[in-house]
């Protein structure tokens, strides 16, 4: 923070040694009595600064023709009415009053120009009798009076006289103060046109950007967060963008002369109080723990009263209180600057950069305070480029705290993701516990021989079951794929064989609703293919479950056909025919959307959480694959997809498991196994299977129990839960392994593979099975690690 300072202090003062620089110039002429010899002066230099003693007639408005009438007093020029003693008298800020300056030109000069700033508040000037310049209409009285502001830039005539007389009325009945306060400019008109024109550029310039930057900020506003901080900056911007081009040389009032002075004087006053009260606004919203309350809601109180004044009083009397208002902003910013350096201690969002550039405006006031007094020219460049770095490095403040804000959301939005994803992962345990149970007790009593009616509603509770857990299954699978935790093997498959097995499965379910269900695979697939079985079936699963589900009457055809074929890989196209309801053009694309279908009465009429299209779009988007989709309405729907797999080595049939097994009574006679499960149904169900097919099972309710009844001469094979109290699955295995045993321990989970394999094969355990699991999965992977029966 001291570095920061010192910078600062650096700085100011490298400037201040350079504004002095300015005062340091060798004086220009200044009139004396009414006379300003400029006749050894070079013109083409610089502009000359018409200041000095000029002829003075209070409470007359002379004509260049009746000068002689009076006798003139000398009065410096330019200043305030009320600043003037003359002959121990002092003067009213109303009144009018005529001011004469006679110049004498040296022989070589350009062609000159003057340069007439407004005064308070209207005037005309003569030159050599001849009107040049007029702002408003200056009168006797208020009623023949006319007040307007702007600057403006006057060519004399070609041939004018090496002595110019110039006569200027100047009159005010309106503001609190009275008078010429700023220098007329003698010099080349080509100099004095080409400032005119930069500055107008330069006012243009700064106002349009500090404009389009509110615009700009107000939109993120409305179209963002509506965080008040970004409101309070958008709308300072925008009503300082005004002060631009409304004040100090009024170039607007140049553009459009017939304003209303009485509303551009409101507006110009109104421009800085409101400015004042956004700005502290802004600052307030923006390090709300750093500021004080009592200062900045007295600090927008004084702003409102003093809004208060400008809109209901004359201009007269709001203009007084100007000077009161101006010590008060510099105190405000002043406290803003402090405010930021207290935020810049204790490293607050962007902070830095506000307190750099509240300095900067600091300086900036600082150099205009400068000018109005006359110690340095006004320096128009230095201030619009300190003006556009106060608004950047401020936006620079502002974009910092949006910068945090994202951050911030970014990181409560991945809370929110793990939170979901824990939550998800739960619910699929507790859901897949209880199915477990039903299914399995389905299982069984479908293979105890039911009675007819028996064997149908067992159907219809299986049937139930299973599809409570494709529900399941396809939100966690969707979950999984937006965080992006999907991954693919690249293995052989046998892709003829997923097909039949699909087919197979699926039989029933198309059949009860009177639907064929057919099946035409590409005989010239001899071999296997490499790619992801898992994820390709759930593709090909997806689609033939879909198609059955919107076809009433008709018939369902998978094709797999092989589109072209080289020695290494095959170009295969999976496609689903049905003729179903359709689908209309217009809602095509919206049925791969998640939770979509076509129709808000489809989810009624047919079920489903619209999850399996957007599943399977998404599957093969992840391997650079298109779903492809033609329909009509009323005739069907035809969903495709191309893909080019390498050929694997192994043929077709090779290393095929089967998938049912004959004389389960028999399937798993001699083979002890340890059933470790702490949920009494699961064990009922697991125990039962096991036991109708010859096992004998032992049970233990936790990990710790485990320990104590494995006895490696009697056991084959470890059924591990991974849940249990007091010592979990992964625990016991892991000590079970640390004390030498070597026999197969196979996870019996709730959970997802994905979701627990790293953590299971990194305890010891050898193989997963899922809950809720087929009874000829469980004895398939019994086989495959304990060996055959009576070994």
């Amino acid at each position: 923070m001291r570095g920061y300072l010192r910078k600062i202090g650096w700085t100011l003062l490298t400037l201040t040694c350079c504004l002095t620089c300015f005062a340091d110039r060798e004086p220009a002429p200044v009139a004396r009595k009414g006379l300003l010899d400029l006749r050894n002066t070079d013109l083409s230099d610089h502009p000359i600064k018409l200041h000095g003693e000029w002829g003075f007639y209070w409470m007359h408005l002379l004509s260049p023709d009746s000068l002689t009438a009076a006798a003139p007093d000398f009065a410096p020029y330019p200043r305030l009415w009320k600043d003037l003693h003359l002959h121990g008298r002092d003067y009213p800020t109303q009144g009018y009053a005529t001011y004469t300056l006679t110049i004498l030109l040296p022989r070589n000069r350009p062609r000159l120009g003057l340069e007439v700033p407004d005064t308070y508040c209207s005037y005309k000037l003569y030159v050599n009798g001849a009107v040049q310049s007029q702002n408003g209409r200056p009168g006797d009285t208020k009623e023949t009076s006319t007040p307007f502001w702007a600057t403006r830039t006057v060519v004399l005539p070609l041939a004018e006289p090496d002595t110019i007389v110039v006569v200027m009325q100047i009159a005010n009945f309106w503001h609190a103060k009275g008078g010429p306060y700023k220098e007329i400019l003698l010099g080349n008109k080509d100099d004095l046109i080409q400032k005119k024109y930069q500055d107008a550029a330069y006012d243009f310039l700064l106002a349009g950007c500090l404009f389009m930057g509110g615009l700009f900020f107000l939109g993120l506003f409305i179209f963002g967060r509506h965080d008040k901080t970004t409101l309070y900056f958008s709308l300072f911007c925008i009503v300082y963008s005004y002060r631009m081009v409304g004040t100090d040389t009024y170039t607007l009032h140049s553009l459009f002369s017939d304003l209303n002075w009485f509303v551009t004087i409101r507006i110009e006053y109104l421009s800085l109080s409101l400015s004042v009260t956004l700005f502290t606004l802004y600052t307030r919203h923006l390090y709300p723990d750093d500021v004080h309350p009592i200062f900045t809601k007295a600090m927008i109180w004084f702003c409102h009263t003093y809004t208060a004044i400008i809109l209901l009083t004359s201009t007269v009397i709001f203009t007084r209180f100007m000077t009161t208002f101006l010590v008060v902003m510099f105190f405000s910013i002043a406290y803003a600057m402090f405010v930021y350096l207290k935020a810049a201690r204790h490293k607050r969002s962007g902070s830095l950069y506000a307190m750099l550039s509240t300095a900067i405006l600091l300086l900036v006031f600082l150099l205009l305070n400068l000018h109005f007094f006359g110690f340095i020219p006004p320096l128009r460049l230095i201030v619009l480029t300190a003006y556009i770095a106060f608004f950047f490095l401020q936006s620079l403040a502002l974009s910092h705290r949006f910068a945090q804000t994202f951050k911030t959301a970014a990181i409560q939005a991945q809370q929110g993701l793990r939170t979901k994803s824990e939550f998800l992962s739960t619910m699929s345990h507790e859901i897949r516990t209880p199915l477990n149970a039903v299914i399995g007790m389905t299982h069984l009593l479908l293979r105890n021989e039911p009675r007819a009616d028996q064997k149908e509603d067992l159907g219809v509770l299986l049937f139930s079951a299973n599809n409570l857990l494709s529900i399941v299954n396809n939100i966690l699978d969707y979950n999984k794929i937006e965080e992006g935790k999907i991954g693919f093997e690249q293995i052989p498959m046998d892709l003829p064989a997923i097909a039949r097995n699909i087919v197979a499965g699926l039989k029933n379910a198309a059949g009860e609703k009177g639907v064929s269900l057919l099946l035409e695979v590409d005989q010239r697939l001899d071999r296997k293919l490499i790619g992801d079985p898992t994820r390709t079936s759930q593709v090909i699963n997806n689609l033939v479950h879909n198609a059955i589900k919107f076809t009433k009457e008709g018939s369902v055809k998978l094709i797999i056909h092989a589109d072209l074929l080289t020695e290494s890989a095959a170009t295969v196209t999976v496609k689903v025919v049905d003729t179903g309801i359709g689908i209309a053009k217009e809602k095509q694309s919206m049925i791969f959307d998640r939770f979509t279908q076509a129709d808000s009465s489809t989810s009624r009429s047919y079920g489903g959480t619209g999850l399996g299209l957007a599943i399977t779009k998404r599957i093969l988007e992840l391997q650079g694959v298109a779903l492809q989709l033609k329909s009509e309405p009323g005739k069907g729907s035809e969903f495709y997809y191309t893909q080019t797999l390498n050929f694997s080595e192994e043929a077709i049939g090779q290393h095929e498991e089967f998938t049912t097994f004959a004389f389960r009574d028999q399937l798993l006679k001699g083979i002890t196994l340890l059933l470790v499960e702490d949920n009494p149904l699961n064990v009922l169900v697991a125990q039962t299977m096991l036991e109708n097919c010859g096992a004998t099972v032992d049970v233990a309710t936790n990990g710790l129990e485990a320990l104590e009844k494995l006895n490696a001469a009697r056991h084959r094979l470890v059924l591990m839960d991974l849940h249990m109290p007091e010592m979990d699955g992964y625990e016991a295995t892991v000590l079970l392994r640390k004390r030498g045993e070597t026999l197969p321990i196979i996870a019996l989970t709730a959970s997802t593979p994905k979701e627990v394999e790293s953590e299971a094969y990194a305890a010891g355990l050898t193989d997963i099975v899922v809950k809720p699991f087929n009874p000829d999965d469980l004895y398939r992977v019994i086989l495959q690690h304990a060996g055959p029966a009576n070994q």
